[in-house]
């Protein structure tokens, strides 16, 4: 089930545990078991039938191996499990399966197996916003050069970067939430979903056996679950790398080299380059966006399984077996990477405070403008005058108090006083501060 190129590169222990080959089979046995106990308690096998593939339906007695082989042989995953099962049950080995279709224990089973991945990148998501919140409380009071269209815009501070990434990540857990609710359900009504094959009392197998697993039952299903759940999970997870792609690139274009305000951890020891031993590149952040660029790709067959043909064809089971663990992975891998970016991250208040300078006060020609209107300027005006003084301060590279003080139409308005608390960036950053505090308020 597992990519090869997957095992031990990007990802984490736990998440490769939940889509190993023998989680994915101790999920399927523990179905095949929950259904003969079913079928015994409203009648349908013996109860001792059920209590003897119950007591089978283990790893140790059921062997990967023993699979493999019969997969081989059978060209069928779930028959090969089934079959495996029958042979340690002896003369109870023909109640195992009865009635069901092989997606009944799929699906089942990739509820469950989803849950428990949606439940590590949950975690996760969590600790990646405390680390968050950690630093934008950390850094509330710098102020840093604000950018809009890659030019210096107006001031704002390093906390309330952090605490808006903290708040996207809040809506990412809100969309974990909303598709578990949604993926949380299993299926035992066999194979066009009416549940024919169980006889009379097929319901309540169904929801005996989705109770047993803390599963809901469907209102209804063809003989798969319907593939907009699994979508919506495949959706959420990718919105997810999105979201740190965003923090990485942001990462990544502060630590150019011309900026310099941020850099990602880096490990002694460490080369960045063959051939430039100055380099100290961001390849954790980058590898974060080359992720995501793959990650994004397997949106369109989780879209494309969602319209299978009639009661259902097979063209979802293979890709199904490459994008669910690949997207669970790969996703669950980035989260943790960008965790330990944030926690290692080095921050350089010297050349946040030099990039400020840089434009030696142009970019608080916002703030002169709208005080200047303030003091009774027409706006239009206001702009203008700015827009001149900033085109001098530019052209001169002077400092904009110099150009303005000696402008006879602000100097009628404002005082040099004035015009010097103005300039100070400190006294127009808004409400960042405050902002900051609510949001981490929350945690």
């Amino acid at each position: 089930m597992l990519a090869r190129y997957l095992e031990n590169q990007h990802t984490t222990e736990e998440m490769e545990k939940i889509f190993s080959d023998e989680n994915i089979l101790e999920k399927w046995l523990s179905i095949e078991a929950a259904l003969a106990k079913a079928q015994a308690s409203v009648g349908n096998i013996p109860k001792k039938a059920a209590d003897t593939i119950g007591k089978n339906a283990n790893l140790k007695t059921i062997t990967l191996e023993r699979v493999e082989e019969l997969e081989e042989e059978l060209q069928h995953r779930i028959l090969a499990v089934s079959t495996a099962l029958a042979e340690k049950s002896g003369e109870y080995g023909k109640y195992v399966h009865l009635g069901a279709t092989s997606y009944d224990i799929i699906d089942t089973g990739w509820a469950l197996i989803f849950a428990e991945g949606l439940g590590i990148i949950e975690k996760r998501l969590k600790n990646l916003r405390l680390v968050l919140l950690d630093m934008a409380k950390q850094y509330r009071d710098l102020i840093i050069i604000g950018r809009t269209h890659g030019q210096h815009a107006v001031p704002t501070t390093l906390g309330f970067k952090f605490a808006i990434w903290s708040c996207e990540i809040d809506r990412q857990l809100d969309r974990v939430e909303k598709s578990r609710k949604n993926i949380l359900f299993g299926k035992m009504t066999g194979a066009v979903g009416t549940g024919a094959s169980f006889g009379k009392n097929a319901t309540k197998i169904q929801d005996l056996v989705m109770k047993d697993f803390g599963l809901k039952s469907p209102r209804a299903t063809t003989q798969v679950i319907q593939r907009d759940r699994h979508a919506e999970v495949i959706f959420t997870l990718v919105m997810i790398g999105q979201t740190l792609q965003k923090i990485s690139t942001e990462i990544r274009n502060m630590q150019r080299t011309e900026v310099g305000e941020l850099e990602e951890p880096f490990k002694k020891g460490k080369i960045a380059s063959a051939g430039m031993p100055q380099k100290r590149n961001p390849w954790r952040s980058e590898r974060i966006a080359g992720i995501v660029r793959y990650l994004r790709s397997n949106i369109m067959p989780a879209l494309e399984n969602i319209p299978l043909e009639h009661e259902r064809d097979l063209t979802n089971s293979s890709c199904e077996s490459i994008i669910f663990p690949e997207t669970f992975i790969l996703t669950d891998f980035i989260v943790e990477e960008t965790i330990q970016i944030m926690q290692g991250l080095n921050v350089y208040p010297d050349k946040i405070h030099r990039n400020i300078m840089m434009t030696k006060g142009r970019f608080m020609s916002e703030a002169v403008m709208l005080k200047l209107v303030e003091k009774g300027m027409e706006r239009s005006k206001a702009h203008e005058i700015m827009k001149e003084a900033s085109m001098e301060s530019s052209k001169k590279d002077i400092e904009m108090m110099e150009v303005l003080k000696k402008k006879p139409k602000i100097r009628e308005l404002l005082s040099e006083d004035e015009l010097s608390e103005v300039l100070d960036p400190k006294n127009y950053i808004g409400s960042a501060k405050t902002q900051i505090d609510k949001i981490i308020r929350t945690r």
